[in-house]
């Protein structure tokens, strides 16, 4: 879990902290936390007193929005940082369009895995 810049957290339009995941979620923080450890989630220390927060785009009701974890996995395979995944999720695209945290959230989840999996040709 790193600390990101300006032009990262500046890309993210809103952010959560774990707590309020977990409450949004109906679980305990621990299980938020474990699923940040398993890589099904991305967060990142941020704000004055440096606390976990993950982008709002990655919760979807009370769940992890569908097609994330395996967007994640793929550009940790291709050698992305957590900061840089957070950068091409919330970067826009022309051919999508949007960005890919938007097309995962409107289940789009194919197309955005598709260009995932070009990123290491």
């Amino acid at each position: 879990m790193t600390e990101i810049d300006a032009k990262i957290d500046a890309l993210v339009p809103a952010w959560l902290t774990l707590p309020d995941i977990a409450e949004q979620m109906d679980v305990e923080v621990t299980r938020v936390r474990q699923l940040v450890k398993e890589g099904q989630l991305i967060a990142v220390r941020r704000g004055e007193n440096r606390a976990l927060h993950v982008p709002a785009a990655f919760i979807d009701g009370d769940k992890v929005v569908k097609g994330l974890s395996g967007t994640l996995t793929l550009l940790r395979d291709d050698g992305f940082t957590v900061e840089e995944m957070i950068e091409w999720l919330f970067t826009p695209d022309p051919t999508l369009p949007g960005t890919p945290a938007q097309a995962l959230g409107e289940n789009r989840g194919t197309e955005v895995k598709r260009r995932a999996q070009a990123l290491a040709v």
